[in-house]
């Protein structure tokens, strides 16, 4: 199976668990999630760009002068984020789109975020190049994600399950993004893990 492939077939099953998915997740988005998300989203300043923004679970975190777009390669979660942005009174202009192939113009906007995705992204290294290259000079990255723990016996159960949800989800359980920032241009000024070291999270500049 190719990798447009594989991607068609996981875009396929996030439209089939937009409508439910907000519930489906609650419990985990409760005790692991929702403070990352306020964390990084907090940190987000001027003209920003959110890298799958899935059901829209960021917006309520974004300061109020923060002139939002939004990207998700499933149209059905572009749906639900649309009637929660408008439930919200949140202006958001979103498109479906990959995140490993922005349809934006470099150096247009002064951050890039993204939570508890790039797991998902087939094409990780990809997705982070474009986020540094749409970065203005000096602009920010901001990630939240679920990553390889620092205990052991979690790292070989991530690594074991990587090998049924990468190839039947497309889920990865042992990624980190913060160790391929470097090699795109981008430096790290704040991190924290928590967790055993299983949710990091990174705010990273781009150089001027």
């Amino acid at each position: 199976m190719t990798r447009k492939t594989s991607a068609v077939r996981f875009m396929t099953k996030w439209d089939r668990r937009a409508a439910g998915y907000d519930a489906r997740t609650a419990g985990v988005e409760r005790r692991l999630l929702a403070d990352g998300r306020k964390w990084v989203c907090e940190r987000a300043r001027g003209v920003t760009l959110e890298l799958a923004v899935g059901t829209g679970l960021n917006l309520p975190h974004y300061a109020e002068d923060v002139e939002l777009t939004g990207i998700e390669w499933s149209p059905q979660m572009v749906e639900v984020a649309r009637e929660r942005a408008r439930s919200l009174g949140r202006r958001i202009d979103l498109h479906v789109a990959d995140a490993a192939r922005l349809p934006f113009a470099s150096a247009s906007f002064d951050t890039v975020l993204s939570t508890f995705a790039m797991c998902c992204i087939p094409d990780e290294r990809g997705a982070l190049a474009e986020a540094a290259r749409v970065l203005r000079p000096g602009g920010r990255l901001l990630l939240a994600d679920h990553v390889v723990s620092t205990s052991w016996p979690l790292r070989f159960l991530q690594h074991a399950a990587d090998l049924i949800t990468v190839p039947t989800q497309g889920e990865h359980f042992a990624r980190r993004p913060i160790r391929h920032l470097a090699e795109v241009g981008l430096t790290v000024v704040e991190s924290k893990r928590t967790n055993r070291g299983i949710i990091e999270r990174v705010h990273a500049r781009k150089a001027m």
